[in-house]
């Protein structure tokens, strides 16, 4: 072989082995990662630009790269540390999944406790939680929509809050454009703030359009609504209300002392209760007592209503 042909063979391999030096490099180089993220269905290329977009540094390199190891698992990955390789990273999405824990949120209960319960199941911070809420959401109650979410384990407490807030505005925009033709937030919170009323009376979705309707009579006679479930708001969702309860509390929320449906939401509400505020039945009613089957007794006037109080107490 002349010297010609082994100076070609020695600059080709030199070549290689830098390419393949530089190739090592490259994948060992740290990715710093939350210890689960989401990965959207859709191609190779869209994935790694969605993963460029949330602050990972990943090129179109890695999408090469991609389609040797295997394509990326849609849903969310448990990467299981905070800092990996790209190579670990590449292997990680393509590889692994996170395991979930379905949490349910109940129609009717409170931020306050549902906040609660994510940290106890979930094994988060309760305050961190808490400041992300009020960090991220624009209104005290009334954010989330009531469902069963399956939460990924490890995922962090800004992620989850971000992604339930997400999710649930979602949902109650397709529901106002189903019902409305349109979205308009401060005019859809007045209906969430009447439907959390409506949740917190009401002992079935039956009762709800009636139940709506003795809200709405009860402003047009400008009568206060004297409402005990308006006072179950916050970490107050399951204690019983009292008379002594009714004199000393000084919130908004009390309907006894303040006249119309409180300012902010009492709790979070189910579409049916918010088709209730909506869509109220039309009656003259305006109490309704509790029977002791569990339903209410609606009436029109007073003496009626003392009537349904003595045959449910008695």
């Amino acid at each position: 072989m002349n010297n010609k042909k082994l100076t070609m063979l020695k600059y080709i391999f030199e070549i290689l082995l830098i390419i393949s030096l530089s190739f090592m490099f490259y994948l060992n180089q740290p990715i710093v990662s939350k210890k689960v993220i989401f990965i959207p269905s859709g191609t190779i290329n869209y994935i790694i630009s969605h993963l460029s977009q949330k602050g990972f540094d990943l090129s179109k390199l890695d999408s090469l790269l991609l389609r040797l190891i295997g394509s990326p698992q849609s849903g969310w990955i448990d990467i299981g540390v905070y800092s990996l390789t790209r190579a670990d990273f590449l292997y990680k999405i393509s590889n692994e999944k996170a395991a979930l824990r379905d949490v349910t949120l109940i129609p009717g209960e409170t931020t306050f406790i549902f906040l609660n319960q994510l940290s106890s199941n979930l094994g988060l911070d309760r305050k961190i939680l808490q400041e992300e809420y009020d960090k991220q959401s624009k209104i005290q109650e009334g954010a989330f929509v009531p469902n069963t979410y399956k939460i990924p384990i490890g995922i962090s407490e800004s992620i989850l809050i971000e992604i339930l807030l997400k999710e649930s505005k979602k949902q109650m925009i397709d529901l106002s454009n189903k019902i409305f033709g349109s979205y308009d937030e401060k005019k859809w919170y007045k209906y969430i703030s009447i439907a959390s009323v409506i949740q917190k009376e009401s002992a079935n979705n039956e009762e709800m359009p009636l139940v709506s309707s003795v809200i709405y009579n009860r402003i047009k006679k400008g009568m206060k609504l004297q409402m005990d479930g308006t006072l179950n708001y916050g970490k107050y969702s399951h204690i019983k209300i009292t008379p002594k309860r009714i004199r000393e509390d000084k919130s908004i929320y009390n309907t006894y002392k303040n006249r119309g449906v409180p300012a902010i939401p009492v709790c979070n509400v189910s579409f049916e209760a918010i088709r209730a505020a909506i869509f109220p039945a039309e009656t003259k009613y305006l109490y309704f007592m509790k029977s002791k089957n569990g339903v209410h007794d609606f009436a029109c006037n007073y003496s009626t209503h003392l009537d349904n109080i003595k045959r449910a107490t008695k």
